[in-house]
């Protein structure tokens, strides 16, 4: 279509000069109206098929949007956590939509403008040559200079692009902190600061494009001012020829009408080398991360037979992330029984999390080995291992839709009464039924309409209807009130799951077959309730500051 298109382009010079010096210097009319004829069938011609260019230009340019889009969100969901974390949310944000637009965009120019531009210029400058050697060979010296400097101006661009994207990414990331933190900004009575903050960086995303925009916005001016120059040039020229006798005034026409074409064709070079600087640049980024190395846990280790049962061994295990040289874990060694529940209990930054990482296989440890079920954990198919674990993060995020769909979200198909079962164990059942919809009522952004608990007690249940064979609670009762978490550790025993439980809560740990003591990385005690409280001043320090040495006496008789 686009050669259809181009072809009555590049003729129509050519026609106006036979209708000018065969036509209307002769005075046939027959002339004029066949050639005339001609040019009126060759425009409807051209028209249709810009028209058809234009809707599978479109159409190849979204379906090429759709499959990178797809591409590039499927890799970042395979992504390793390591990797995962390299990347800011709102970089990946701005590559999956700002970026891939920028290319949907360009894929379009290039199909409906890019690929006709230079074909117009190189049939222009033929044409031109065919119609007069000479005329058209001041066309011709125009041409490469131009050029030369399109290019140069692109790459220079090009950068200056990277820097806007690198700037977007900076914006979309503080007013995706601000947003989401927006009731501890008012509460803090940050809102000035945070609009200051925010006005500043979209100032510098600001003087960014403008920079960016000013230096591909010179092209078209200076690629006008060299064509103008060089159409006064044929028009000078074409003149004497004609005194001369050996040009005609249709050819000279049809020339200048050649020198229109490429001037404008160059001119539209202005908004393409904007358009592709821009691509350039988001092209690079969207290929950094669809080129990235993921580092990803093999998917596809061995797949054992029966359902896990959840023994859990860690073997002189020591760890440290990436590019770090500080080991979180430090030669942690314990074993826990199918079934069993296990406290685990340290100050911040005790390694508790990194613990669970290592068994949901977030993070590889960097020495020692994690086995499950007697098998290491790194020889388990994957995807089998996550099956057979119900997680709780420490940070609950709930997503968008009824209380139902945010249980359900745990089990495909899962059906209502096991969405029941599963709330009735997590202790949150009697709330739900409470609620005007009951099970049905819609969630606020990040179930901001419920409270910690209750947010706390959804994730345990969207855990629990899976029925896992083990199940990590990272801190995820902390907002709970003691007699409701002990009726959720009284109900979890009667599932016969293998229970990790952070907590900085002694009464959590009360009820534990195993309680694990962490400090600075290290395990520096193991073993029940009482036997740690005989055994363990750090312990027994932490039991009697909750609860005070009368306290702590009591609840030492009863247990």
């Amino acid at each position: 279509m686009m050669l259809v298109e181009l072809a009555v382009e590049l003729i129509q010079p050519f026609l106006i000069s036979v209708i000018i010096d065969e036509g209307i210097s002769q005075k046939e009319t027959s002339v004029v109206l066949l050639w005339g004829g001609i040019l009126i069938v060759g425009s409807v011609a051209a028209f249709f098929a810009g028209i058809l260019s234009s809707f599978f230009a479109s159409h190849a340019s979204q379906g090429f949007a759709f499959d990178v889009r797809d591409a590039l969100y499927t890799k970042v969901q395979g992504f390793a956590y390591p990797v995962f974390n390299r990347f800011a949310t709102s970089s990946l944000i701005t590559r999956l939509t700002n970026d891939v637009t920028q290319l949907q965009d360009t894929v379009f120019m290039g199909l409906r403008f890019m690929l006709r531009m230079p074909l117009v210029v190189i049939g222009s400058i033929i044409m031109a040559l065919v119609v007069h050697l000479q005329l058209g060979f001041l066309l011709t010296l125009t041409v490469p200079a131009l050029l030369i400097f399109v290019i140069w101006i692109m790459k220079r661009a090009s950068v200056l692009f990277k820097m806007v994207q690198m700037r977007l990414d900076t914006l979309n990331r503080v007013m995706q902190e601000n947003l989401t933190g927006m009731r501890l900004i008012r509460v803090f009575v940050r809102r000035k600061e945070e609009v200051g903050r925010f006005a500043k960086l979209s100032q510098e995303l600001m003087k960014s494009t403008v920079s960016a925009l000013r230096l591909t916005e010179i092209t078209m001016p200076f690629i006008l001012l060299i064509m103008n120059a060089g159409i006064i040039a044929v028009l000078w020229f074409g003149h004497k020829q004609i005194s001369m006798g050996t040009a005609t005034a249709g050819e000279v026409v049809a020339v200048v009408n050649y020198s229109l074409r490429t001037a404008g064709a160059l001119s539209a070079f202005s908004m393409i080398v904007a358009t592709f600087s821009r691509a350039r640049a988001s092209a690079q980024r969207v290929d950094e991360a669809l080129n990235t190395d993921s580092e990803a846990p093999s998917r596809s280790g061995r797949n054992p037979e029966g359902q896990c049962e959840g023994g859990i061994e860690f073997e002189h295990v020591s760890f440290q992330y990436p590019n770090s040289e500080a080991r979180v874990l430090v030669d942690i060694s314990f074993k826990v029984r199918p079934g069993d529940t296990v406290a685990i209990l340290g100050a911040t930054g005790s390694g508790k999390s990194s613990l669970m990482q290592l068994v949901l296989r977030l993070y590889e440890e960097t020495a020692g080995s994690v086995r499950i079920d007697g098998r290491n954990a790194r020889e388990l198919d994957l995807e089998y291992l996550h099956r057979s674990i119900g997680y709780v993060s420490q940070e609950v995020l709930l997503f968008s839709g009824t209380i139902r769909d945010n249980i359900a979200w745990g089990l495909e198909d899962a059906s209502m009464e096991q969405v029941m079962e599963a709330a009735r164990l997590a202790q949150i059942h009697e709330t739900i039924v409470k609620l005007p919809d009951q099970y049905d009522t819609l969630l606020g952004q990040r179930g901001v309409n419920l409270s910690g608990g209750q947010k706390q007690r959804l994730s345990i249940a969207r855990a629990l209807i899976r029925k896992p064979a083990i199940l990590l609670l990272d801190d995820s009762t902390s907002a709970l009130d003691v007699r409701t978490e002990a009726a959720l550790l009284q109900a979890l025993k009667s599932m016969s799951c293998t229970t990790l439980l952070i907590t900085q809560k002694i009464s959590s740990t009360l009820g534990a077959d195993l309680i694990l003591l962490m400090d600075e990385g290290s395990l520096i005690a193991q073993g029940t309730h009482g036997q740690l409280l005989a055994s363990d001043d750090l312990y027994r320090r932490i039991y009697e500051s909750q609860f005070g040495k009368e306290g702590a006496a009591y609840v030492g008789s009863l247990t």
